[in-house]
């Protein structure tokens, strides 16, 4: 269930990713995620995408001055609570980012490095992912890839494990790789920390494919980490919260299923 926050005085997350028209992915499954859990979401758009349930057929970064004028236009008039940071598009806006979080310091930043759309289609361009390690992941307080995006980012590890030795040396406070990608039966996910595993996630792999459970489970975890939430405490009520999403999905296009963000207030709730 959301935290039962006053709404007079939610606390603020300040989300830069990209716009997906289809409503699935990208800053408005941000928005729904953190309206949901009792935040009040301001939204910096990283870039404009052209794609639907079924897969990404084009996008154009926001030039990177804008980006920061954006948010810094938020920053420097409302008390910033978190940042979740998604989609960054291109190495320009890379190190835009770079520069405003390290303005900030002392605000946590929950990174969600997204490389391509649920169907596949990339949403980056060349030489990001060296650049997101240089730049973004020093800064962060909880990174979260899927098991394809930590491989890809971190391509001389042999293993997860190894991945997440790699983004925690890095930089990275928490390392919180997700394995709705892998071959397994159920979906495990798993939490590094200070340099050593923490724990590990099982949960039921329900039948489909879904656009947008990344977004909605790393702007889950900023949501409850500015509630003050403790990290691993966040990270395991953002996998309980998106898990209702998910059972509670619907085909609203011809592609993949998206998330019921809004679930715990529909009557009809599939999770129980």
């Amino acid at each position: 269930m959301p935290p039962n926050t006053p709404l007079a005085n939610p606390p603020i997350v300040l989300v830069l990713a990209g716009h997906d028209p289809s409503g699935g992915a990208g800053i408005q499954a941000d928005i729904e995620t953190l309206t949901s859990l009792g935040c009040h979401p301001c939204t910096v758009i990283t870039a404009l995408t052209a794609q639907d349930t079924q897969n990404v057929k084009d996008f154009q970064p926001v030039p990177a001055t804008f980006l920061v004028e954006q948010a810094r236009a938020v920053l420097e008039d409302m008390p910033v609570a978190a940042f979740k940071i998604g989609m960054t598009a291109s190495v320009e806006n890379a190190e835009a980012i770079h520069t405003l979080l390290q303005d900030y310091p002392g605000l946590p930043v929950i990174f969600d490095p997204v490389l391509a759309g649920g169907g596949g289609g990339s949403l980056a361009r060349e030489d990001l992912e060296q650049a997101l390690m240089d730049l973004l992941v020093p800064l962060t307080t909880v990174i979260t890839p899927n098991s394809v995006e930590a491989r890809a980012l971190c391509s001389d590890a042999d293993t997860l494990e190894a991945c997440a030795q790699q983004f925690m040396a890095q930089g990275a406070e928490y390392v919180f790789i997700t394995g709705g990608h892998e071959n397994t039966s159920h979906i495990v996910n798993r939490l590094w920390g200070h340099r050593k595993f923490i724990s590990e996630y099982q949960q039921a792999r329900l039948p489909g494919e879904y656009h947008g459970t990344g977004c909605t489970l790393a702007s889950a975890i900023a949501g409850y980490v500015a509630h003050g939430a403790p990290v691993p405490t966040a990270i395991r009520d953002a996998q309980a919260y998106t898990a209702r999403t998910v059972a509670n999905a619907r085909r609203l296009g011809m592609g993949q299923l998206i998330p019921n963000r809004l679930a715990w207030c529909n009557t009809q709730d599939q999770s129980g």
